[in-house]
């Protein structure tokens, strides 16, 4: 499954790249899908924050995305950090006194905000001194509606981005209006591009979302529904490493992650993956692969008992296949997760405690015993104890995987 956007750069005065415009695809047409507005949004959301990482569609520069008037007000901006995003409001959005509470809110959190295909309108006024960037249909606005939006952004210092500018002329017009920033086919047409997608279980999700509305919530249960999910803890793990949150350490566990969450944006996470995951595929082979890893490094770990937290080998084990799953080089998603130094050394280096366990299940699944005998030597474990250990996460595994591709 690949997860699929355009982009198209935006430049400044110079014809410097300033900026990209992200827009959802559904395939490498460059066209927009018959999709709801809102449902393209979290898809562009999950994919960029969850999956890869915004810099991996914009080179670092930042992202013009489009959010409904409802999107705003639920704060879907905030999944992303300030610096990559410019909160584009579309031309539907309703001037309403929610809609100017959140504006103001994330403003106040240091996010940018722009107009989209403004048109206007006077009660939009109340918005401008919050606003930075305005951008005008340069093709579809008269020289009077551009004049008197120029007139009305230069009192408010706000900056004028011309849309649609496809010929030189037009870009020389555009420079003598005042316009900072440009788009539009005389730079450039949207570029698509391709990512491989993650598509989580819709069952744990609801799961998820019914445990994270409850007054209290249950640790240790969405613990246990997340450790189920190999795609669910990739994009918590993904997540947790934003710029958004501040954390004291690498992480070493899955619930480690959900406290540097903590409960409101744990809600926000769930809600934009559920909005984005309909009607999903799931690699579900190597989902029970790597449930049965996990369930097994824990119960060595348990049975060894030189990890402080056996949760660590579970995650680990749980990540062994996640550059299969995602068609990536193991040494480029650690770079992206915020994982315990042994963790990452056990999957890209395979040495350590961690490295033992993982290669113990690994000879397993290959049936070479005499191997698999001399790691058991090695950690003076049970002899007896370890196919228990591996037949019980067999087991367990299978029960699980079952439950997601019945969802």
């Amino acid at each position: 499954m690949f997860f699929y956007a355009a982009r198209q750069p935006i430049f400044n005065r110079d014809r410097e790249l300033f900026a990209y415009e992200l827009l959802f695809r559904d395939s490498l047409e460059n066209v927009f899908p018959n999709i709801d507005g809102d449902q393209a949004t979290s898809k562009l959301i999950e994919a960029s924050q969850f999956n890869l990482g915004l810099e991996d569609f914009t080179d670092q520069h930042p992202a013009f995305i489009n959010f409904s008037d409802e999107l705003v007000i639920k704060k879907f901006p905030s999944l992303i950090p300030k610096e990559q995003l410019v909160v584009e409001l579309l031309e539907t959005a309703k001037p309403t006194k929610k809609l100017l509470q959140a504006v103001i809110e994330l403003k106040e959190e240091g996010y940018r905000i722009a107009l989209d295909d403004y048109e206007h309108n006077p009660v939009w006024l109340h918005f401008f001194p919050y606003i930075d960037i305005i951008k005008v249909d340069f093709r579809a606005s008269t020289p009077q509606e551009i004049t008197l939006i120029g007139t009305l952004a230069k009192k408010h210092k706000i900056e004028l981005l011309a849309e649609k500018v496809e010929t030189y002329e037009e870009f020389n017009k555009a420079l003598e209006w005042g316009f900072v920033y440009f788009q539009g086919y005389f730079f450039s047409e949207p570029e698509v591009m391709q990512s491989k997608a993650l598509a989580p279980s819709q069952l744990s999700l609801a799961e998820l979302l019914y445990e994270s509305s409850k007054s209290e919530m249950d640790l240790n249960a969405i613990i246990a529904i997340f450790q189920r999910d190999v795609t669910l803890s990739f994009k918590l793990l993904r997540y947790a490493n934003s710029a958004l949150f501040k954390r004291r350490g690498d992480i070493e566990t899955i619930k480690q992650a959900l406290v540097v969450l903590g409960q409101i944006e744990l809600k926000k996470f769930l809600a934009v993956l559920f909005a984005a995951q309909i009607n999903s595929q799931k690699p579900i082979e190597l989902i029970r692969l790597s449930m049965s890893r996990a369930h097994f490094c824990e119960s060595i770990a348990k049975a060894h008992k030189h990890l402080k937290d056996p949760s660590t080998a579970f995650l680990a084990g749980m990540l062994s296949v996640i550059d299969a799953i995602l068609d990536e080089p193991i040494e480029s998603i650690m770079q992206k997760l915020p994982l315990a130094q042994e963790i990452k050394i056990a999957l890209i280096e395979k040495t350590g405690i961690l490295a033992d366990y993982l290669a113990l299940v690994e000879l397993y699944e290959k049936a070479e015993w005499k191997h698999a005998e001399a790691i058991i030597d090695k950690l003076k474990l049970s002899g007896a104890a370890v196919p228990d250990f591996y037949h019980t996460a067999i087991q367990w595994s299978n029960d699980r995987a079952n439950e997601l591709a019945a969802s």
